[in-house]
């Protein structure tokens, strides 16, 4: 590598280079005398004046990125930890679990960390060994289609190409998925599998937590006879009962410099105000509202397209890519968690980790404000974990309230099945709770420090960066629902989004977003046909194929059938982008327009029943064509409906039973042909 400032040498001359230098200006002599004369002259100038005085100039050191101690070997030694817990998050969930287990060590007399493995090498794990009693834990969550979380990738990437020795590694895995996904649990098992061939010793069997279900029971489970099984393997039994042990202590700030406080950046103080690229997760960038109409012309939801102005942001972006943003709560929430708990919330404080050797000094950005974090950095409106509760109940002064929220942060039957319906069924918030429980006062920093944090909210992008290189557009409907507590619960993102009105260069209608890159991709080449399938908000990025292929199009390039199906409750209440469907119809860009309308006659049609009705021509484009499928919407029902409807037409028409029919459209997804951009 050439250091800046450090051209490379070459030591080898070519004899050109040599008869250059022998007919060159000066003699070697002449250079002699000349670097003399200048050093005679230079040292007169500066010594000459003795009455003034001169600096002494600080010594030259060389500007290097700061050495990230890379090594969790290192630290667990000198810390003296013996279990760490690895986590691949992408939304908060697995972090949370691999704290929550990290703590859990000390009952066993032994001592945990949590760590994020994008932070480490992790080709150290054939080291762990070398400290007593040592235990490598895996909370790994599966992202998308069976894909490895933004901070796992790197994991992901070593196991693959590994071929390392860890005969001496003991480990164990809970994974976090969804059943609704093709894919349940994908990251979780390949690490378990992986790990094993590589010689580790698995000393808990593999844990499969399920987000469609109930995750925090599963992981509950999985805990209450993890560590038993820690105890049989290194020889040790729990020390006591679990008890509440503060990570992090308050400092308050009395007299404290307002720029130096954090107002809802993620990153770096004062991001917001002084932009600079590249944009992402830790750095979003503050686009722009320029337009937000609602889509839907009647009916009780309300469905909306919004565009967001990236200009001057170096942002890029392809079809099919999803947009992340990040919310803020609902300031009547806020105030009211304040007013419960007779806090000032526009006190300035910091919450500072007591275990000074962790990476994570905060659980959110300090110092700030107590008004500040439960807007901007604290998920308040989502029903609370076990653990929080647990916590939360020491500060219950009415004892049958206290003995509820033990019962309920318990594993036992009786308390798991209160918490499923007091909690989770009754989609009980933070504020519910206490407003529900009189008696239940915490301090509100343990209530910011046990809080998870709000998480920003994707989007699949609905325009194509050809046609609209300055913006990102997004479809969306807001959620709001009435729980059987009969509370209204609103949407964190869509309410908010809802609320973004375009005005001349005002604050109020900033967002702050980045682009996270999908493997949701057009064909490379524009002459393959494609089959769109989205009803709904599942439109959304099919919008921007359109778009692309309208583009294409318009270059001269030839471009194969594009064929849409879209479905919607009603056509004359909720046809999204109906005129410009319409418009690329009639161009010759979209060659099939199919719409389902599922509630305008007395029997329920969806888009997997208009795929039947054309099935002949749906195979003609899959087997002849050499067609892409994509399917965008809900995962629990649509893509499963949408996928057993291609089961049935790839049997009947490619004359396959129904296992082989399987293995064709399985291969299809494994060479490219058959994408999903679905959620639950």
């Amino acid at each position: 590598l050439t250091t800046m400032g450090e051209p490379s040498m070459d030591p080898t001359i070519s004899a050109a280079d040599s008869t250059a230098q022998q007919d060159s200006l000066f003699s070697m002599t002449d250079v002699f005398l000349i670097s003399l004369i200048t050093g005679l002259f230079t040292y007169w100038f500066f010594f000459r004046k003795k009455k003034e005085e001169v600096p002494d100039l600080p010594k030259m050191q060389s500007v290097a990125a700061p050495v990230r101690d890379s090594s969790f070997i290192e630290k667990m030694k000198k810390t003296g930890r013996n279990i760490v817990v690895f986590y691949g998050s992408q939304t908060g969930t697995a972090e949370e679990f691999a704290n929550r287990l990290s703590k859990d060590a000390h009952r066993y007399g032994l001592r945990g960390m949590a760590a994020d493995p994008e932070e480490y090498d992790l080709s150290d794990l054939s080291r762990l060994s070398e400290i007593d009693k040592s235990l490598a834990v895996f909370c790994m969550a599966t992202y998308g289609e069976g894909d490895p979380t933004d901070n796992a990738q790197d994991f992901y990437d070593w196991l693959q190409e590994a071929d390392a020795d860890l005969s001496g590694l003991r480990f164990a895995v809970f994974g976090l998925g969804n059943k609704t996904y093709e894919h349940f649990n994908a990251m979780g098992k390949y690490v378990d599998k992986r790990l094993e061939e590589l010689g580790a010793q698995r000393i808990f069997e593999l844990g499969l937590g399920d987000d469609d279900g109930n995750l925090e029971e599963d992981f509950i489970t999985w805990r209450e006879q993890f560590w038993p099984a820690v105890c049989e393997h290194f020889g040790v039994e729990a020390t006591g009962e679990e008890s509440s042990i503060r990570q992090y202590e308050l400092v308050v700030h009395t007299d404290v410099n307002m720029n130096k406080v954090y107002t809802g950046e993620m990153g770096r103080l004062k991001s917001y105000e002084n932009q600079k690229p590249p944009f992402d997760a830790k750095n979003p960038f503050l686009a722009q509202v320029t337009e937000n109409r609602k889509l839907n012309e009647g009916g009780e939801r309300h469905l909306m397209h919004l565009e967001l102005d990236i200009s001057n942001s170096k942002i890029r972006y392809e079809s099919g890519d999803h947009v992340a943003v990040y919310p803020a709560n609902d300031s009547s929430l806020v105030n009211q968690i304040g007013e419960i708990l007779g806090t000032d919330l526009d006190t300035v404080m910091s919450l500072n980790n007591l275990d000074e050797e962790s990476n994570k000094k905060h659980p959110f950005p300090c110092p700030t404000s107590y008004r500040t974090a439960l807007t901007y950095y604290l998920d308040i409106t989502n029903p609370p974990r076990t653990n929080v509760l647990y916590e939360l109940a020491q500060y219950a002064t009415d004892a049958g309230e206290q003995e509820r929220l033990r019962k309920m942060a318990s594993s036992a039957a009786e308390g798991k099945a209160l918490y499923l319906s007091w909690v989770v069924e009754a989609r009980r918030n933070i504020l519910a709770i206490l407003q529900d429980m009189p008696s239940l006062r915490p301090p509100i920093d343990h209530l910011c420090e046990l809080l998870p944090r709000l998480q920003a909210r994707y989007y699949s992008i609905a325009s194509s960066s050809k046609v609209h290189p300055n913006s990102i557009h997004i479809c969306a409907v807001t959620v709001e629902y009435e729980t059987k507590t009969g509370r209204l619960n609103k949407g964190v993102a869509t309410n908010w989004l809802k609320n973004k009105v375009p005005e001349q260069n005002g604050s109020s209608s900033l967002v702050p977003m980045y682009v996270r890159k999908s493997q949701f991709r057009l064909p490379f080449k524009p002459s393959t046909p494609v089959i769109m399938i989205g009803p709904g908000t599942g439109i959304a990025p099919f919008i921007g194929f359109i778009q692309e292929r309208a583009w294409l199009k318009q270059q001269g390039k030839e471009v194969g059938e594009t064929v849409l199906y879209y479905g919607c409750r009603h056509e004359r209440e909720d046809y999204l982008y109906r005129e410009e469907l319409a418009r690329f119809q009639k161009e010759g860009v979209l060659t099939q327009l199919n719409v389902a309308f599922s509630r305008d006659q007395a029997e329920k049609v969806y888009v997997q029943h208009l795929l039947k009705k054309n099935k002949e021509n749906v195979w003609k484009l899959l087997n002849e064509g050499m067609a892409h499928i994509y399917v965008c919407g809900d995962a629990r029902n649509m893509a499963r409906d949408v996928q057993n409807t291609f089961y049935e037409i790839v049997s009947e028409f490619g004359n396959m039973s129904q296992p082989q029919a399987v293995d064709y459209v399985k291969k299809l997804m494994t060479k490219g042909r058959y994408s999903l951009d679905v959620w639950s």
